[in-house]
């Protein structure tokens, strides 16, 4: 079993079966998964890219106990020390934790995006947002037209979504 493996056994028992987060994350890692391999990554970053994934949403829990919400900033802040802890656990290096909670850090924050992994995480989470939140088709041409960069995430969504 992959590290990545045991990461996705780990999360999937860290949500308790709130399967709808889990399908949510699953969903999420698959379309990371998909785009960073044919965006050509590094192996390093693709690793980074999929845990990032994996554990992108692990704040929510930590920010409704909190805050008694779980909105993307509220997931921002609480969720990279959760991260942490997971991967800690796990025994991952700790360049490859700093970076993954710092994509958790700001994963719904849709600037100033400092590298691939951070891009595709972005385009991965809103493929699965888009749909599962039931945005609007103008809402969906929005985020396209203002998000989506690579290739991969542009035909992804173009397959998905309503006409751009």
């Amino acid at each position: 079993m992959t590290r990545l493996d045991e990461l996705l056994y780990e999360m999937i028992r860290y949500d308790d079966r709130d399967v709808k987060r889990i399908q949510h994350f699953l969903k999420v890692h698959e379309f990371a998964r998909l785009i960073g391999l044919e965006e050509k990554l590094d192996p390093y970053t693709q690793e980074i890219l999929e845990a990032a994934a994996i554990v992108h949403d692990i704040g929510i829990h930590k920010a409704e106990e909190k805050y008694g919400r779980n909105t993307g900033k509220y997931q921002e802040l609480e969720g990279p020390a959760e991260a942490k802890k997971l991967l800690d656990g796990l025994e991952w290096p700790v360049d490859v934790t700093e970076r993954v909670c710092y994509l958790v850090g700001h994963h719904h924050t849709y600037h100033d995006m400092d590298g691939m992994d951070y891009q595709i995480l972005v385009e991965a989470d809103l493929l699965v947002n888009l749909f599962e939140d039931k945005v609007s088709p103008d809402g969906c041409k929005n985020a396209y037209h203002k998000i989506f960069r690579t290739e991969s995430g542009k035909r992804l969504y173009r397959t998905m979504y309503p006409a751009v």
